[in-house]
């Protein structure tokens, strides 16, 4: 794999660019499977598969972060890398998201791991399995690791930029230099909340931080008793230490929305199957490249996945 060289190193311009960034792809060779999964009697969650053209050498799933679905970027030029070598992509959706919520009786959360967890059950498992999971998405992904610990449902798990410390994260989000971040995350919300039918729109305009949307629609939703007690208890970092499958955490130290030392957890040094891939620059996953491919983001995440079929057991010593 080429070492990171940043395009740029201011973080707003990676995240942003990263977020724009056209994927102009030829998708002809890969025909999209979409279904609804059931994961429980009243939800149905949205997947998007596609096979690549070569006999299958594993299987990815793609888990998105905040307000997001398949059709992000950072999703998107993923499966095509992915696709490219060897690999069965699924794009999975949380409940509610990817026009699903009519579909669900409740909301996604970031430590919500059941539906992924059904989903994973029903693979048939003749190859390797893996997560990769985004922001959020790889919030969910790593406690999953963690709660299933020794498995064979996962062979290994990928978490980028990844909001160890979901409080942390909140709190970091909220500041001046993110109000920007925080405002679209806001209306995307909203509007995937009132789209349940659920919420009166006047009730989700009152919220104007995430911090409040928690407190008083997420956490209540799930019988936590706010957003304190949401964030403490679904944070990956609580489940780190239980991860068995090699797991590889891609972090930029520059990163706007996650505060690095979050990355000092003990967990990250003393488990033996996790990985800190750790860059100076990057914002939150952007990582465009100076040199070679652009999206260096899915070079280093595929390298890892293949890494992993040819060599199934990581060193020892963790990676920063």
């Amino acid at each position: 794999m080429r070492p990171y060289e940043p395009l740029f190193t201011n973080p707003h311009i990676s995240t942003i660019l990263a977020n724009f960034w056209p994927r102009k792809y030829d998708w002809t060779g890969f025909p999209m499977r979409d279904r609804l999964v059931q994961t429980d009697p009243d939800t149905q969650v949205r997947v998007q598969t596609q096979n690549p053209k070569i006999e299958p050498i594993g299987e990815v799933v793609l888990v998105h972060g905040l307000e997001g679905g398949g059709d992000a970027g950072y999703i998107v030029s993923m499966a095509w890398h992915a696709l490219h070598a060897g690999f069965i992509v699924h794009r999975f959706h949380m409940r509610t998201c990817g026009n699903t919520a009519h579909l669900c009786k409740t909301l996604y959360h970031a430590g919500l791991t059941s539906d992924l967890r059904v989903f994973l059950e029903s693979l048939p498992h003749t190859r390797p399995v893996f997560l990769v999971g985004y922001s959020l998405g790889a919030n969910v992904s790593l406690k999953l690791a963690g709660e299933l610990g020794e498995t064979d449902l996962i062979d290994g798990v990928c978490g980028i930029s990844t909001p160890l410390d979901l409080a942390a994260g909140v709190r970091r989000l909220s500041k001046f230099d993110n109000r920007l971040y925080e405002r679209r995350f806001l209306k995307r919300m909203r509007k995937r909340l009132f789209a349940t039918g659920r919420y009166a729109w006047n009730d989700l305009k009152a919220a104007r931080t995430l911090y409040e949307i928690d407190d008083r629609i997420t956490a209540p939703s799930f019988g936590f008793r706010g957003a304190d007690h949401y964030y403490e208890t679904q944070s990956c970092q609580n489940f780190l230490d239980r991860i068995r499958v090699p797991a590889l955490l891609i972090q930029s130290k520059d990163d706007t929305y996650i505060p690095y030392k979050s990355y000092s957890h003990p967990a990250i040094t003393s488990n033996p199957r996790i990985r800190l891939l750790a860059t100076d620059y990057g914002g939150h996953l952007g990582f465009l490249n100076r040199r070679g491919q652009r999206f260096w983001l899915d070079e280093a995440a595929v390298h890892f996945l293949k890494s992993l079929i040819a060599r199934p057991v990581m060193p020892q010593a963790p990676v920063a």
